[in-house]
């Protein structure tokens, strides 16, 4: 089973080692068939501090490393 990796903008860094990375994604709507944009914050270790406010980075899926980081940052987009 592959781990799962997305693409998103980091929207905050004020935690230490932790970014907060939103992840944006189209979705067509059921009955009027328009597509809807829907974003979701997900919350991505970073161990060294490296990343900041504004990047776009890819995340990867791991294994739980506190209550709420299931994801970690493996590189900038």
């Amino acid at each position: 089973m592959s781990k799962k990796k997305l693409k998103g903008t980091i929207v905050s860094d004020a935690m230490d080692k932790t970014v907060v990375v939103v992840v944006d994604r189209f979705v067509k709507h059921p009955k009027y068939q328009k597509y809807m944009k829907k974003s979701k914050k997900y919350k991505a270790h970073d161990e060294k501090n490296d990343y900041k406010k504004g990047e776009v980075v890819i995340i990867e899926e791991c294994q739980p490393i506190s209550k709420d980081k299931r994801f970690k940052v493996i590189s900038k987009a």
